[in-house]
């Protein structure tokens, strides 16, 4: 590949791209992390533009999603693709897009323990830590440093 990211990152509605963020959510959430099937898939999935990684042999590795407000979600990314840089270059695709339509910051409700992933994409703590569905998280947000025009 010409560019350095290593996996094919597609974006698109819901409907273009459920099957394959279904199944990599729930492997990670559901599977994995013990969250309950049936508040894992939300009303705000319609709404949202998501995001999937794939590697070279086409297999969805990673997804995350984008809401209108600028929160970035259910970043997950499979057990086999943990430490292929998936997880980082989908980050920075959400982040482009929200900062190609204009979003001037982004925040997210980051699991306590990949906090430190996230602050290394330049996201900064937000406030206490809380726990949902059993998990700590922390929010976390990263203001876009915008050029005078």
């Amino acid at each position: 590949m010409t560019n350095s990211a290593k996996h094919d990152i597609r974006f698109g509605n819901w409907d273009a791209l459920s099957a394959d963020a279904k199944l990599i959510r729930f492997e990670v959430f559901v599977d994995e992390q013990k969250v309950p099937a049936e508040i894992e898939l939300d009303d705000m999935d319609a709404v949202c533009l998501h995001a999937v990684a794939y590697d070279a042999a086409g297999l969805p590795m990673g997804t995350g999603r984008l809401l209108p407000d600028g929160h970035i979600g259910r970043m997950a990314v499979r057990k086999a693709a943990r430490g292929s840089g998936v997880g980082g270059e989908l980050l920075q695709a959400l982040m482009a897009q929200a900062k190609a339509r204009g979003d001037r910051q982004v925040v997210l409700s980051a699991q306590t323990q990949a906090a430190p992933f996230y602050q290394g994409h330049g996201f900064v703590v937000d406030g206490a830590e809380f726990f949902e569905v059993g998990i700590a998280h922390i929010q976390m947000q990263l203001t876009f440093n915008w050029s005078s025009k």
